[in-house]
């Protein structure tokens, strides 16, 4: 790093201490859905949850109004999320406010019947590897990997390449997420779970940098709403990108339905651009415990690599994996102790 200008130094990664940390939480029709605590961007999904929560969200997944509220809920959670997510041992972040029911409903007063602007856009970032393993005995992760943009920093050394996370560093010195010694970055890997009355439901998560918490807003509601795994990832998607721009999956929603959304003021950008600028829908994978321990899985069909699931004889690991790169997170659940563990190692996170 230092030979191409990078100030880190062996000091820097002698320093690092690993902890453990407890994720954050949110309740949406009965149901715990659990997230990474910032540095992560999982309070941003979470927060798009109580509004839209506060909102009513109603209807199929391709409702013109369900979609027009989650579209303006992600709007309003990105921007909170922007503005205040950073490294919490560096700056104060407003968690408990974000997470606030009263908060929500604050913030769902904001929104009416046409596309609004709230803040910047949602970036653009993919290469991200995502499992789900759930043994027979209900204990589970929830797993996701990645070094940053197309291949880290482009650098290798002692065999193994360089993550490039600190490019999501600002480098306005006001902000909260600015460039600082010994700081973590805003970070994009998020992966999730679900709960309900205490008991473990879902290991999940959905790739794709500024598309996981879009994703985890409306996997999760699909799911909460009763649909299956499968159902909750084949569902007709939106993304949104910036101001009133948005990506949606038009060629699987009724014309009426794209027709509402245009009338509303939302700028919806045909396909074919959406993935010429290197769009994508990001690539979701759920295993799912039922009321009879039961495992029921659930892998996204647009990622474009093939999904694989696996039930050991041996071991009796139900397992779903989909994705390209390396950067970790990971909730492990052991539902004996009835609590989840997060590590962090550096930005990278991990279970030592």
């Amino acid at each position: 790093m230092q030979e191409h200008g990078g100030t880190l130094s062996l000091s820097d990664l002698e320093t690092h201490e690993s902890t453990w940390e407890e994720p954050i939480s949110t309740e949406f029709g009965g149901v715990e859905v659990l997230e990474h605590p910032p540095n992560g961007q999982g309070i941003i999904a979470l927060e798009a949850l109580n509004i839209a929560e506060e909102l009513g969200i109603e209807g199929e997944p391709g409702d013109e109004d369900r979609l027009h509220r989650l579209i303006e809920a992600t709007k309003l959670a990105f921007a909170d999320g922007y503005t205040h997510v950073s490294d919490p041992e560096h700056v104060e972040v407003p968690t408990k406010t974000m997470l606030s029911k009263v908060y929500a409903k604050e913030r769902a007063s904001e929104i009416g019947p046409e596309a609004a602007t709230h803040g910047a856009g949602a970036g653009e970032h993919a290469n991200t590897v995502y499992l789900s393993v759930v043994d027979p005995q209900g204990n589970a992760v929830s797993f996701i990997n990645s070094i940053y943009m197309s291949f880290g920093s482009g650098l290798t050394a002692g065999g193994f390449a360089l993550q490039n996370r600190g490019h999501s560093f600002s480098l306005d010195p006001e902000h909260a997420n600015r460039l600082a010694p010994g700081k973590r970055p805003f970070h994009t890997i998020i992966p999730a779970m679900l709960r309900e009355d205490g008991e473990f439901r879902a290991s999940w998560g959905v790739m794709g940098g500024s598309m996981q918490p879009q994703g985890h807003l409306q996997v999760a509601t699909n799911m909460v709403d009763g649909l299956n795994p499968q159902a909750a990832l084949d569902a007709p998607r939106f993304r949104w990108l910036d101001g009133k721009r948005m990506a949606l999956e038009t060629s699987r929603l009724p014309d009426e339905a794209v027709g509402s959304l245009r009338e509303r003021g939302h700028e919806i950008i045909e396909e074919s651009e959406f993935f010429a600028e290197g769009g994508h829908w990001g690539g979701g994978q759920i295993v799912y415990r039922d009321e009879d321990g039961v495992l029921i899985g659930g892998s996204d069909p647009r990622k474009g690599r093939p999904s694989a699931s696996n039930e050991s004889p041996h071991s009796g690991l139900t397992a779903f994996a989909h994705g390209t790169r390396s950067d970790l997170a990971l909730f492990a659940l052991h539902l004996s102790k009835k609590r989840l563990l997060r590590g962090r190692f550096g930005d990278r996170q991990t279970v030592l």
